[in-house]
């Protein structure tokens, strides 16, 4: 018995296949089954998490009903507002005082809206 473990030793010593092939080869078509199992699994897990009881699927579909968003009511939107009476208001440097900067703003910003309403 132990001679002849010490052929096949010998074999596997000589045999590059033996030594490097297999190994590879059992590492190569054993990763491939065993990613299968991974992704079945990582499948069966996302369909769970998909399942919803039908209140709160209802609860959430009259919500998506509630806020859907259409151009056509931007659209809409944008018509009701002035975009033609607007003034562009610089916000303050990182060296200067934002309150200071704030307080300068408004007064300026008053003394538009007094000489439009003068004109």
């Amino acid at each position: 018995m132990a001679a002849s473990m010490n052929k096949i030793l010998d074999a596997v010593k000589k045999s590059r296949f033996l030594r490097f092939g297999v190994p590879m080869l059992v590492i190569v078509v054993g990763g491939s089954f065993g990613l299968k199992e991974f992704r079945t699994l990582r499948y069966e897990i996302i369909d769970r998490r998909k399942t919803v009881d039908l209140e709160t699927d209802e609860k959430l579909n009259e919500y998506k009903k509630k806020d859907k968003i259409t151009i056509e009511g931007e659209y809409k939107k944008l018509q009701n507002e002035d975009i033609d009476t607007w003034h562009n208001i610089r916000g303050p440097r990182p060296w200067e005082d934002s309150k200071e900067f704030q307080a300068m703003q408004r007064e300026n910003t008053e003394k538009l809206l007094i000489k439009r309403d003068d004109e």
